[in-house]
């Protein structure tokens, strides 16, 4: 930390500001803005200062009730830290220099004794990261009871499979969902693990040696954050931790950017199986009464985009100069805070999409119906392998009426029923052009999903 950012001046940057403000709070739940606010931040760097010294009166170093005296002292707000921050070009120096006046004449000359500025930012970084991506799992957990959910109850709602975008063969809507909870439980995993990367401090001084602070002040402030200690910082804890946190957040915004693009795709007017919910009052389209678009579906897919750039800057974030540089500071003033709270909406909003989606049944047996048959062609083409015919003569055979049906000239099973070279009885037909082998072939994945948690 410690690069100073020039206050903007003029009306037009001023507007600017404003506008940068307004859209950064319109995907912004106050869950999690609340972690990631400037005196939430300025809190968490008091509270790594009162320890600190808490660990250092223990030593016998800092005089008796310093460190009562600093925790009594009253958080520098923003606002302080910043028009400090004119003089000291340096904010954690400013925010130190305000505590230690808060703190009293006999305090303000320990605030701060050892220590570096990483120190406090990485450590302080540390809770909030952690409580962030607690927040984050308790969401994502959510999200994978409803889609799990959802699952069981279209078990059995059956639906044409596409392939490239065309008719393969039958499924169910249930079944596409239950690929959707095992998903989110692996990004749960993920996401646990990245949690645990980056729930650590370090209290190691300038270039992580030790040298002005032993590592039992350390374990003091880390053992009371709950926080593990980096094993061997440098000045700062390794950025290898924060890509993998970032990464992790743009894995899971593909989980959903996946589900969206389903579900945009099953919206759309020549297919109509599913669409959102529509509000009475909402608007689809300031131009055209008509229209009901699958607008979340599309923002989820936007905002996904914006956290694999944010994971790009973490990668970048990795190699610093020697013991440290800041180049990693500025990014990460943006993409820490900006990545957890566009995920954070995505999962929200995108449980509630999930919870109110309009699964049209009838649409969909009507779109099986519509393919004549096709969708059966492979279960058509074993049988006849069953009859004795090779793998090539039963696929052109079932390939050369399959083409007719696709051009208007019937249903599948008839144009077989007629085909003088096709084997099989009309009972047999009948019986491989039903979807009721399709239940029972899927219960594998369903019990699998039954004992399934996300955690």
């Amino acid at each position: 930390m410690g690069e100073h950012l020039a206050p903007l001046e003029g009306e037009e940057n001023d507007r600017r500001h404003a506008i940068m403000q307004q859209v950064i709070e319109r995907y912004s739940l106050p869950e999690m803005a609340d972690i990631w606010s400037e005196q939430r931040k300025l809190e968490a760097w008091k509270q790594v200062e009162v320890l600190a010294l808490e660990a250092w009166e223990e030593l016998g170093k800092v005089p008796p009730g310093v460190a009562a005296s600093t925790e009594a002292a009253a958080c520098p707000t923003p606002d302080e830290v910043a028009e400090r921050e004119e003089v000291t070009d340096h904010d954690l120096a400013a925010f130190v220099d305000l505590l230690g006046l808060g703190a009293g004449t006999e305090a303000a000359g320990w605030v701060h004794y050892g220590l570096t500025s990483s120190d406090v930012v990485d450590t302080a970084g540390g809770t909030l990261l952690r409580d962030a991506a607690d927040l984050l799992l308790t969401e994502l957990a959510n999200l994978f009871n409803t889609v799990k959910s959802h699952a069981e109850e279209h078990r059995d709602t059956y639906m044409v499979g596409r392939t490239h975008g065309i008719w393969a063969e039958p499924t169910t809507f249930g079944l596409k969902l239950a690929g959707w909870a095992f998903e989110l439980a692996r990004d749960h995993q993920r996401l646990t693990d990245a949690r645990e990367g980056v729930a650590v401090g370090k209290i190691s001084g300038a270039v992580g040696t030790y040298a002005h602070v032993p590592p039992v002040v350390e374990q003091h402030v880390c053992d009371a954050l709950e926080l593990a200690i980096e094993p061997a910082s440098t000045q700062v804890t390794a950025r290898d931790r924060h890509a993998q946190y970032l990464q992790t957040l743009a894995l899971i915004g593909a989980s959903i950017e996946r589900m969206a693009t389903e579900i945009r795709h099953l919206q759309r007017s020549e297919v109509a199986e599913v669409r959102e919910g529509f509000r009475k009052g909402q608007k689809g389209s300031s131009a055209m009464p008509h229209k009901r678009n699958p607008i979340l579906s599309e923002r989820m897919t936007g905002m996904a985009r914006l956290l694999r750039g944010y994971a790009q800057v973490g990668l970048e974030n990795v190699a610093l100069w020697h013991e440290r540089d800041i180049s990693h500071s500025s990014a990460e003033r943006v993409v820490l805070p900006d990545s957890s709270i566009a995920l954070h909406y995505m999962l929200v909003k995108f449980r509630g999409l999930v919870e109110n989606l309009v699964v049209d049944e009838e649409r969909m047996q009507q779109n099986l119906d519509a393919t004549q048959g096709l969708v059966f062609s492979q279960t058509v083409l074993l049988a006849l392998v069953e009859t004795g015919l090779t793998r090539d003569e039963a696929y052109r055979l079932v390939q050369r009426n399959a083409m007719e049906a696709w051009n208007g000239k019937g249903h599948l099973r008839d144009l077989l029923a007629d085909d003088n070279e096709v084997s099989l009885t009309a009972d047999d037909l009948e019986s491989l052009f039903s979807t009721a082998r399709v239940s029972s072939s899927i219960s594998v994945v369903f019990e699998r999903l039954k004992p399934l948690s996300s955690g």
